[in-house]
C-alpha cells in the first residue's frame, strides 16, 4: 500500500502523538499522605507505591499552609481507591502521575482549592489541556484568594526549599 505524502505524514504524526501520551496505570487504595503532593498507594498485590502528584507543587510541611495542604489532600484521597496515570519515576523512586478518583483529577483540585501551585517548571511533561487547566486554576485561586493565596506574599515551595538550603 502506497501512501501519499500528506497521509503518510498524518499517520506518522498520529503514531508519535499516541506514543508520547502513553501512560501506565496503577490502581489501589491510598494508605498514606506525606504532604500536599505525595501519597502512598497500596495495589491489589499488596505493594506500596509512593506517588508524587504531577504538575503541582504544594507547600512544604514546615511552610505556611503546608499542614493545611496535606489535610486537604488527605480529606480527598485517604482510604479511597484511586487510579494513577504515570509516565515516569523521579530521583526518589516515586511514580510521578495524575491521581484520579472517579475521573476527578485530584492534582487539579489541589490547585483549584489554593493548596498547591501549578508547577510550571515541569509543565512540558503535561498535556497541553492539563497545562491550560492547571494554569487557569492557579490564576482563579489566586484572584479569589483561595487557600494559600490569602497570604499577601505566598512563597513558592521551590523558593522555600532553596532559601532553607542556602541558610544551612
Amino acid at each position: 500500500m502506497k501512501l501519499n505524502n500528506h497521509k503518510g505524514l498524518a499517520l506518522i504524526s498520529l503514531l508519535l502523538a499516541s506514543s508520547l501520551s502513553y501512560a501506565d496505570m496503577l490502581t489501589g487504595r491510598v494508605v498514606g499522605v506525606a504532604d500536599g503532593d505525595t501519597i502512598t498507594v497500596l495495589d491489589s498485590g499488596m505493594h506500596q507505591h509512593k506517588i508524587r502528584l504531577a504538575g503541582i507543587d504544594a507547600p512544604e510541611k514546615a511552610q505556611a499552609f503546608g499542614q493545611v495542604s496535606k489535610k486537604s489532600l488527605s480529606d480527598m484521597v485517604y482510604g479511597k481507591s484511586v487510579d494513577v496515570e504515570y509516565t515516569e519515576e523521579d530521583r526518589y523512586q516515586r511514580k510521578v502521575g495524575k491521581v484520579l478518583i472517579d475521573n476527578t483529577d485530584v492534582n487539579l483540585e489541589q490547585v483549584k482549592l489554593g493548596y498547591a501551585w501549578h508547577y510550571k517548571k515541569y509543565q512540558k511533561t503535561q498535556s497541553l489541556r492539563d497545562r491550560e487547566l492547571y494554569s487557569r486554576a492557579e490564576s482563579t485561586a489566586s484572584a479569589n484568594k483561595f487557600g494559600l493565596w490569602i497570604d499577601s506574599n505566598p512563597v513558592e515551595p521551590w523558593n522555600f526549599r532553596r532559601n532553607r538550603k542556602n541558610s544551612q
